[in-house]
């Protein structure tokens, strides 16, 4: 491994597969297992880079898709990169912008899991080809073309520590054939991208994206194929399918097939209920929206369940939304007070409900740690 990215093993389980370590970055280290917050355009929706500095937010993903949009590469660039831009001092992963794309071609992951997502491709995305995908902006519905070398080249002027080659996301609902057809096409562009990092590492690591639904054998497949090549680590992408249950079976039959030497990230997966499960197979850093979109829905995570922080029976509670917990909003404000800010559309309602969460689950992957080494997990 390089010596601006290394991805050192502290600890493996003799219980499960789960594990600690650390990866060691250019803007410093990542105790894993980790969740990884969601910075879509930058930020963490609601807060600034220095309140997440003070969180121990250890690494957060940015989506090079909108990144590329608004406000433009050229503008990070010219910036410094990402880090100076958004006055960031710790680690950094992006995407190739190939979610995006295909979520909004095909629809979202709700959508998807409830059916009502679609196999065909719609007026969002205007062609799919061996050189890329072509799709129109969000923002004035002008051309534009991503390929897995123009995805390089953002990420680059991005300066992520962690960046991802490009890849179509075929839905859940796709039939064997055309998946087999998507996947193959997935590894050319992975090679492509691969080849394209390797003219200029520019000190950042590149991770494989392995693909093939809920499919055991391509997942093997795709799994066997990458690990042949010189990437720095392993994302998990694609279908997962439409249950919990079911993306547990895919992990536990993947999972075998990663090499032990180096850092896997399973790709928007954060829910309480997952985390545990998904660790116990060995997965290093995980990424999700979840808990900050909770938060400005209002509702926030405690020891005793999550709260709805709306509900009448927060009104006159003075106490903080969970007495055991040390973060911010809890030592300085009520449930009450809260409660008062959301009924009143106040933002820095948001603002604190997210503190609280991403707190939350910083603790309670820090726990998980401690409890691998301890022998317990």
């Amino acid at each position: 491994m390089k010596n601006f990215f290394k991805f050192e093993p502290i600890y493996q389980s003799t219980k499960s597969r789960a594990r600690v370590g650390r990866i060691h970055t250019p803007h410093g280290i990542i105790d894993t297992p980790n969740f990884v917050a969601v910075g879509t355009n930058a930020a963490i929706k609601a807060l600034d880079s220095v309140v997440i500095d003070q969180l121990e937010q250890q690494l957060i993903f940015c989506n090079t898709y909108h990144l590329i949009i608004q406000p433009g590469v050229d503008v990070v660039k010219n910036a410094g990169g990402l880090h100076s831009f958004m006055n960031r001092q710790k680690p950094i992963i992006t995407d190739s912008g190939g979610f995006q794309v295909f979520s909004l071609a095909y629809g979202s992951v709700h959508d998807e899991l409830k059916s009502r997502g679609t196999k065909k491709l719609n007026n969002t995305v205007l062609k799919l080809s061996e050189e890329g995908v072509l799709f129109r902006s969000y923002k004035d519905g002008s051309p534009l073309l991503l390929t897995p070398e123009s995805s390089i080249e953002a990420q680059k002027a991005l300066g992520a520590d962690i960046i991802i080659p490009l890849d179509e996301l075929p839905p859940y609902h796709t039939d064997k054939i055309t998946l087999k057809k998507s996947l193959d096409r997935t590894h050319r562009w992975e090679k492509r991208s691969l080849d394209k990092h390797l003219e200029n590492r520019q000190n950042q690591a590149l991770y494989a994206v392995v693909h093939g639904g809920v499919d055991p054998e391509f997942r093997k497949q795709s799994a066997d194929y990458l690990t042949q090549l010189p990437f720095d680590g392993f994302a998990i992408g694609g279908s997962f399918g439409k249950t919990c249950k079911e993306m547990l079976t895919m992990l536990d039959h993947l999972m075998p097939h990663l090499p032990p030497d180096k850092p896997n990230h399973l790709l928007g997966i954060g829910d309480l209920n997952s985390i545990e499960e998904i660790v116990k197979r060995g997965i290093d850093t995980f990424d999700s929206s979840y808990p900050t979109r909770c938060a400005r829905h209002g509702l926030l995570f405690t020891q005793a369940g999550t709260h709805k922080i709306t509900q009448g029976k927060h009104k006159n509670n003075l106490n903080a939304v969970d007495p055991e917990c040390h973060c911010y909003t809890c030592k300085h404000y009520s449930a009450a007070y809260l409660h008062h800010l959301f009924k009143a559309h106040e933002l820095s309602g948001y603002t604190l409900a997210t503190i609280h969460n991403l707190h939350f689950l910083i603790q309670l992957v820090n726990k998980l740690r401690n409890k691998i080494l301890n022998g317990e997990l």
